[in-house]
């Protein structure tokens, strides 16, 4: 059976493609953009997490591990990260939730079963499924089984992609999907490398393709401060809009809310020196995008 790691199925979504919608996060990504507010997705494997604040020290889940990976300090549990098999043992049985497994393995039958509990939302509001990540055509088998089970069942098919694939994953999608959700952060290649860790020109190379496809693709910016506001770098996308004949274009603005998430897991946290843009600077973006032609939204 095809499987995937799930980090969520998230319920009742009205941000990622139109209508109501269930959007299914898999987990790991190629990239690794500074500002990325789902650091829990970047690993493609199930990981613990610990909420120290959450704990009160029973060490009930030292004695659970199977594997050994856990010891108590004053901090409170450690985790040994290369020790530990992932196989959720200490978050099933931890009385307190401090202990929390992220991503789980999934069939696409169970996924699906899942997801067709909100059927009758989708028949009402001409929603549907998004696929999103993470990348989710990083684990392409299951991506292209489930989106066309969900076509079969007459669900509308998002995928919510970075754009950092082969070519061929999109060609094998393709036939399943009604609408992409395509990022562009940056289109300078050096500036790309420096905040993504990753080229550009892969992005750009598979947008042409999907565009001479004829797929219908709305593009997302999330918006950064210092690294990606500049009236000029929002222009040249519009230009790269207009000569792909791409009308709607979605304006995503920074924020810091997943700062926690990455002290949680021991990540850096590189750009917390960066504001969140402000209202006004988001409206005069959207006013250059819109005198320009596009269909401009704020946030989604």
């Amino acid at each position: 059976m095809t499987t995937a790691i799930i980090s969520n199925i998230q319920k009742y979504s009205i941000h990622d493609g139109p209508g109501i919608r269930s959007t299914v996060f898999l987990k790991g990504c190629p990239l690794r953009c500074a500002w990325c507010h789902n650091p829990e997705n970047l690993s493609f494997q199930p990981e613990i997490l610990y909420y120290q604040d959450k704990c009160i020290g029973c060490n009930s889940c030292l004695e659970a591990c199977p594997s050994q990976a856990l010891s108590a300090s004053d901090q409170g549990i450690n985790i040994d990260k290369e020790a530990c098999t992932q196989c959720g043992t200490c978050s099933e049985l931890c009385p307190t939730l401090a202990l929390e497994k992220l991503g789980q393995e999934m069939t696409v039958a169970e996924v699906l079963a899942e997801v067709s509990k909100d059927e009758i939302f989708y028949q009402q509001s001409k929603g549907g499924v998004t696929l999103s990540g993470g990348e989710p055509l990083s684990q392409l088998e299951f991506a292209v089984e489930f989106l066309k089970r969900c076509q079969e069942r007459g669900y509308h098919t998002t995928v919510d992609t970075s754009g950092f694939v082969p070519e061929a994953a999109f060609d094998a999608v393709l036939p399943y999907v009604d609408l992409f959700l395509y990022d562009l952060k940056l289109l300078d290649d050096d500036a790309h490398q420096r905040h993504v860790q990753a080229p550009a020109a892969p992005v750009l190379s598979n947008l042409r393709h999907l565009v001479e496809k004829g797929a219908q693709v709305w593009i997302r910016v999330p918006v950064i401060p210092t690294i990606n506001d500049a009236p000029e770098q929002i222009r040249s996308i519009c230009a790269l809009m207009q000569e792909l004949k791409l009308k709607e274009i979605y304006l995503l603005p920074y924020h810091k809310m997943a700062e926690a998430k990455y002290q949680r897991m021991h990540l850096p946290y590189t750009i917390s020196h960066i504001e969140e843009p402000t209202s006004e600077q988001m409206q005069e973006l959207m006013e250059i995008l819109r005198n320009l032609g596009l269909n401009v939204h704020l946030g989604g």
